[in-house]
């Protein structure tokens, strides 16, 4: 917006970021609540078209509820939430199955098959989406696997595979619809280092490689930096800041400092919301 710092720190909110012609995910103002618990009170996010777009908060801040927002598996109270140019909420079952087509998805766990082997999990969204030859299938899922690095395990069992290896498969079977846009829910958790360096590489080739806007959730503040182009820090059901990896860490907010650096000093409370401690302690001795 006109004037606005492009990190904005909210008090009591962020204004909505600018509209844009490559905007490919962009939600505004969204309210969402589960149970009367508010989850967002005016969220305004937007991925662009080609872009890595990083979206950061602490556990329980609705991260990936917003992953189910975009992808209509629920939608908000008030507010839109727009993907492709229209409006996920209005649309119907066909347009809204023709939507996800245009998405991968790698989930936080990897969500693979285990009763079937690597080839036929990536080979799955193919088989289940199109009628191609199966030569065709093969070639397509072996250019897939040999991306990520793993052809040669196409006929292992996900039980054979590492965390890492599941997370490559995950990864080819996301990508081998050819999507326009990439979400990836977590993908840093429990891999370790050398692991975590080959997801983080594979992220950005793809993205840049493949021309895909990538959406990724993340709390790994240090990971996510090095290869996101643009961020959100969520609290609190909104956006408290949103700009550049490095235009955050040179942000003077309380907030955006303690997540950035993991104090456990902060804004952002450790404990949940609870009555006195030592009332509740008595009440429950007699």
């Amino acid at each position: 917006m006109g004037g606005a710092e492009r990190i904005r720190v909210t008090d009591p909110g962020p204004a909505s970021p600018p509209a844009s012609s490559d905007a490919v995910v962009d939600v505004r103002d969204v309210h969402y609540a589960v149970d009367g618990r508010p989850i967002f009170s005016g969220l305004d996010i937007v991925a662009r078209r080609g872009l890595i777009t990083a979206v950061m908060g602490p556990s329980g801040t609705g991260k990936t509820t917003l992953l189910r927002l975009i992808t209509g598996q629920i939608y908000a109270d008030r507010g839109v939430v727009s993907v492709f140019g229209r409006d996920v909420g209005t649309l119907g079952a066909t347009e809204l199955y023709a939507t996800r087509q245009r998405m991968g998805m790698l989930f936080q766990n990897g969500a693979l098959l285990t009763d079937v082997d690597v080839f036929e999990n990536v080979a799955f969204p193919v088989r289940e989406h199109t009628d191609l030859p199966e030569p065709l299938i093969r070639k397509l899922v072996l250019t897939k696997l040999e991306a990520v690095g793993l052809r040669g395990a196409a006929h292992l069992m996900p039980a054979e595979l590492s965390g890492g290896m599941a997370r490559r498969v995950a990864l080819a079977r996301a990508i081998v619809m050819d999507p326009e846009v990439l979400i990836y829910d977590e993908p840093f958790v429990g891999l370790d280092p050398i692991s975590l360096g080959v997801i983080l590489r594979l992220v950005k080739q793809m993205n840049d490689a493949l021309n895909i806007t990538s959406v990724v959730v993340s709390h790994d503040v240090q990971e996510i930096s090095s290869i996101a182009d643009y961020s959100y820090l969520l609290s609190g059901g909104r956006v408290v800041a949103s700009g550049t990896p490095a235009e955050l860490a040179r942000s003077d907010s309380a907030t955006v400092r303690q997540f950035m650096t993991g104090s456990a000093e902060g804004p952002v409370p450790f404990h949940y919301p609870a009555a006195d401690y030592a009332t509740e302690l008595l009440e429950n001795a007699r």
